[in-house]
């Protein structure tokens, strides 16, 4: 398999690929997880009906070079959030970035989406690791990693500092070592 599946499950949650015609699903998400979403999301304070657009409009451009796979989060058949596998790591890597509308935090749900994700990059070819990236200042994202099976890697200060709000300009980066091609041995789903 080349490109992950267009849906994806695991428990609670179901991912969909995100096309350019979710317009009206998507935006007002994100309207109304502004105010969560600014102290992570240095995109969050430039948010408009146009950069919704623009932002599903390089989903499928990414989703077809093979790039970015990106996805809503949806429960209940409700679109609570967003994620996505992204190749900006280098050769073998994939990155996973998620978020959620404040309603539906703490209930598990970006453990969820996030585990669909690792099932599906390591069904990818010549994948050898998944990688989370969060600021040190954000520790709900790296309970994310560590209740999937994630091992912190690494903590770099960023040269340039902060890029968001409530950033402390630290990144830290959660490591999963997967098997070239292989399923899910080793995924660990904790509370």
């Amino acid at each position: 398999m080349d490109q992950p599946a267009e849906t994806l499950r695991f428990d609670q949650v179901e991912l969909r690929r995100w096309r350019v015609s979710d317009i009206e699903t998507l935006h007002p998400v994100i309207t109304e997880s502004l105010d969560h979403l600014l102290p992570w999301m240095p995109w969050a304070a430039s948010h408009g009906r146009k950069q919704t657009q623009e932002y599903l409009a390089r989903c499928e451009e990414q989703w077809g070079a093979g790039q970015g796979y990106d996805y809503a989060i949806t429960s209940g058949g409700a679109v609570i959030g967003s994620c996505g596998l992204m190749r900006r790591i280098g050769p073998g890597g994939l990155e996973i970035g998620y978020w959620l509308h404040p309603t539906w935090t703490r209930k598990g749900l970006a453990t969820m989406a996030a585990a669909a994700l690792v099932h599906a990059g390591r069904q990818l070819p010549e994948i050898d690791r998944i990688e989370i990236h969060h600021d040190e200042a954000n520790p709900a994202s790296g309970a994310v990693a560590r209740r999937l099976g994630f091992t912190e890697a690494e903590r770099v200060r960023l040269p340039d500092g902060p890029t968001a709000p409530g950033e402390a300009g630290v990144r830290v980066i959660w490591r999963l070592h997967t098997q070239i091609g292989s399923a899910d041995e080793g995924l660990a789903v904790t509370s």
